[in-house]
């Protein structure tokens, strides 16, 4: 038994406007499967894509408030001039510069998608040289230890290093995007407005799974979805994410 990260999911008043920026921020493609807007790297819907995880944006009524995302993509890059390429880019087709802290020096440029997401693009470093466009899908927390044995059981990524400041997990593939739980000092405040969607195996049993990660600490959320084929949850330090049903 296990779960695999198959999506990041994105709420959006403008769902579209959001998908049409990352799919050309990326460079991938954007489809429209329902209510939702789906962001890939397959030229067709292919969903979980074996070579990525996709971007799912869900329109909700209410506006990013002025609270830092807890999770948040980094995106690689392959050289300096490729980096300057990027960010004027991204500042084109609509991301702004933001400041989150970070100060002045760092070696990474902070941006804000259309609707206020954060995200950083990178600069060249060698582990990233073969993940795609996102080089890390990040999540703010307080114990990086905690949530590597938390989400060392709840996926089935390997965890390729943990110390106090984070833990880093990547595909049991050695493709796509590395998951890491960066120690950050700023606590949870307001519901995550970009949370993971974790995916069972063909085969498997959700519901096996689900009563699997609340024997590990995650605990039920109700967001008021109703009833509904995917199970909301939450981590130990209260992240959000959705367990899907198997297609």
């Amino acid at each position: 038994m296990a779960l695999r990260p198959v999506q990041l999911n994105i709420k959006a008043v403008d769902g579209p406007a959001v998908g049409r920026f990352w799919a050309q921020a990326l460079g991938w493609n954007l489809f429209r499967p329902g209510v939702t807007t789906y962001v890939g790297p397959s030229a067709e819907l292919v969903w979980p894509d074996p070579l990525g995880v996709g971007i799912d944006i869900v329109p909700v009524p209410e506006p990013k408030t002025a609270t830092k995302n807890r999770v948040h993509l980094d995106l690689a890059s392959t050289s300096a001039a490729h980096q300057a390429e990027l960010v004027a880019r991204l500042k084109a087709l609509g991301a702004t510069p933001v400041d989150v802290g970070q100060g002045d020096g760092v070696p990474f440029t902070v941006l804000a998608d259309p609707e206020g997401n954060e995200f950083c693009v990178l600069e060249p470093r060698e582990i990233h040289r073969d993940t795609g466009p996102i080089a890390v899908m990040v999540v703010d927390c307080a114990d990086p230890r905690a949530m590597a044995r938390f989400w060392g059981e709840a996926v089935d990524w390997p965890l390729h290093e943990v110390t106090d400041d984070h833990a880093l997990f990547r595909s049991p593939e050695g493709v796509g995007p590395y998951l890491e739980f960066l120690r950050t000092p700023d606590v949870k405040t307001v519901p995550d407005r970009i949370h993971l969607d974790l995916l069972p195996y063909p085969g498997d049993d959700k519901e096996a799974e689900v009563a699997r990660l609340r024997a590990l600490g995650a605990v039920d959320l109700d967001l008021g979805q109703g009833d509904v084929p995917w199970t909301c949850l939450t981590d130990p330090e209260g992240h959000e994410f959705c367990v899907l049903a198997p297609s």
